[in-house]
């Protein structure tokens, strides 16, 4: 049993005309009529309340699968078995890991009803979240007690993985032909690739150049005067190996994910993306040893397989070893392949120790390299100086800002492909080049 706001005010208004009755007699018998009434109102709120058995269901509906840095949807209904319309208070006990300590939700529920609250949570990583309890607190129309209903049946552990939700957002998006709603460009494709697919008839904004006129002057022989163009396709098959770096470099946060977490999603939708362009794609997650191996395929489970594996990975201590990430790509990767390679390089001189071996890496395969702007610094730059500290502060980081500017221009001095890009932008640049490369016939 619990005592509402509205109970502890009518203590509070009883006790003042109590008060008020020692200086004027005459009230003392309407404050004693009062207690009696209130008296009488608090038995008649527990009878309605506590009469009716187990009056008020509850129940949570969550996935038992949650996306990684997404608003995942989570509903709580409230079922009224009462003879009468209820004041719900719905305390969720949720994960640790949400740090949410107010999940308290207020309904209304009519008389023979079920009432549905909506919130969601956004999960900042990968991993195993405990529900526990969903407590409820009802109220009559009286509204002086809350009889309190616990629901310990409803706690239960879910699993976040890697941002499944982005995923199908971009394969609808892919499917429907509308990437350039959230960013990916539109590239005109430059040339023609090798794969013959069909013969089709003219129709507007054909290339002329592709007319098949042997197809066509059979088609004119046999009847309507009609053009047949020659189709093509993009070449198919090609690999695509996300190259995941999981060392200490990566475990710097942004918007409440690590720069690993926002490798991860990425990782899984440009595969998805890769495998709806007939492509083969495949993963190496590394730090100071190789941690998991996925081998480029296009299998009708391969993106389950890409998700488990991701869903596993986090983020080490020590320093990558690049020599060992080229030693496991030359033995384990045979075709020449797009490798992306997820990384993070905050000077010259930490790209330096790595140089050599994303030079040989290019020399067989085309590799991007893919490392984050700090966006802090961005921030910093972008506001005025107001102190000299303030100002010794944008020197400093405009000297990092300019670093990993000369970054891009190294590695490309070498042949290889450098994507500068801020966290939140990551998955959209990197659709982007993919698709500039197939465009481009690099792959």
């Amino acid at each position: 049993m619990f005592f509402t706001a509205r109970f502890f005010a009518a203590v509070f208004g009883l006790a003042a005309l109590f008060l008020l009755a020692f200086f004027l007699p005459g009230l003392l018998g309407v404050a004693r009529l009062s207690l009696l009434l209130l008296g009488a109102l608090v038995l008649v709120d527990a009878a309605l309340l506590w009469g009716a058995g187990r009056a008020l269901v509850a129940r949570r509906a969550v996935a038992d699968k949650l996306s990684n840095g997404s608003d995942n949807p989570v509903r709580l209904y409230l079922e009224n078995r009462y003879r009468f319309g209820v004041s719900v208070e719905a305390i969720d006990e949720m994960p640790i890991q949400l740090q949410w300590r107010d999940a308290v939700f207020r309904a209304r529920v009519a008389r023979g009803q079920t009432a549905v609250v909506r919130y969601s949570v956004r999960p900042t990583k990968r991993g195993e979240y405990g529900f526990g309890a969903l407590h409820t607190l009802v109220a009559s129309p009286v509204g002086l007690l809350q009889r309190r209903y616990t629901e310990a049946g409803e706690a239960r552990v879910v699993r976040v993985y890697p941002s499944f939700a982005q995923m199908r957002q971009y394969e609808l998006l892919a499917i429907s032909n509308r990437l350039t709603d959230v960013g990916v460009k539109r590239l005109r494709r430059l040339g023609h690739s090798m794969e013959f697919e069909q013969l089709r008839p003219y129709a507007v904004g054909d290339d002329p150049r592709t007319i098949n006129w042997r197809a066509t002057a059979r088609r004119r022989a046999a009847g309507p005067d009609q053009l047949i163009v020659n189709h093509y396709q993009d070449e198919r098959a090609q690999q695509v190996l996300c190259l995941v770096d999981k060392s200490r470099a990566m475990r710097m946060p942004f918007a409440g994910l690590s720069l690993l977490d926002y490798a991860i999603n990425a990782t899984l939708v440009l595969s998805n993306i890769a495998l709806l362009k007939h492509d083969k794609a495949g993963l190496i997650t590394f730090a100071e040893k190789i941690s998991a191996v996925v081998a480029p395929e296009r299998k009708p489970d391969q993106i389950r397989r890409l998700l488990e594996v991701l869903y596993h990975q986090k983020t080490r201590y020590l320093e990558a070893d690049p020599e060992l990430l080229y030693a496991t790509v030359r033995a384990r990767v045979r075709q020449r392949s797009l490798l992306v390679l997820f990384t993070n390089f905050e000077t010259l001189a930490a790209m330096h120790r790595q140089l050599p071996y994303l030079r040989r890496l290019a020399q067989s395969h085309l590799l991007l390299v893919v490392f984050f702007e700090n966006t802090e610094l961005a921030d910093l730059l972008t506001t005025p100086a107001a102190t000299t500290e303030a100002a010794y502060d944008q020197t400093v980081a405009e000297k990092f800002a300019q670093e990993k500017r000369q970054i891009v221009l190294e590695l490309r001095q070498y042949g290889i492909h450098a994507l500068l890009t801020p966290p939140a932008a990551l998955t959209v640049n990197v659709i982007n080049r993919y698709l500039e490369f197939k465009a481009r016939g690099m792959i």
